[in-house]
């Protein structure tokens, strides 16, 4: 009796380490109930470089413009979510800033 309930244990180890070498070949290095293994992002394109768009300048006075750069609460999005190069992105967050002085953003959320 004792030796069939060890050959049950054993039979489902081995189900369970078969299961999951399987899960580890479809899915690449990871297993279905583990991480995500590796993430692919797009890389993104800094619109103000592009010379396709030679109307799109930053200018404080353009509110509309600025405030796709800008959160909800007021803050200023950073280049790795935005996809500006480094330049720019010091551009718009002077242009924020000035905007900001003269009224025409918010410093903070409503």
């Amino acid at each position: 009796m004792a030796d069939e309930r060890y050959n049950d244990r054993d039979a489902a180890s081995e189900r369970y380490s078969r299961d999951r070498d399987r899960d580890r070949d479809r899915d690449g290095d990871e297993d279905r109930r583990g991480g995500k293994g590796k993430v692919f992002f797009k890389k993104k394109v800094c619109k103000f470089c592009n010379s396709n768009n030679q109307k799109l300048r930053i200018d404080y006075k353009e509110a509309d413009m600025l405030r796709r750069f800008i959160t909800e609460r007021g803050k200023i999005l950073p280049r790795r979510i935005t996809g500006t190069c480094a330049k720019h992105q010091r551009a718009i967050s002077l242009a924020i800033k000035r905007a900001r002085m003269i009224a025409l953003l918010p410093f903070v959320a409503d």
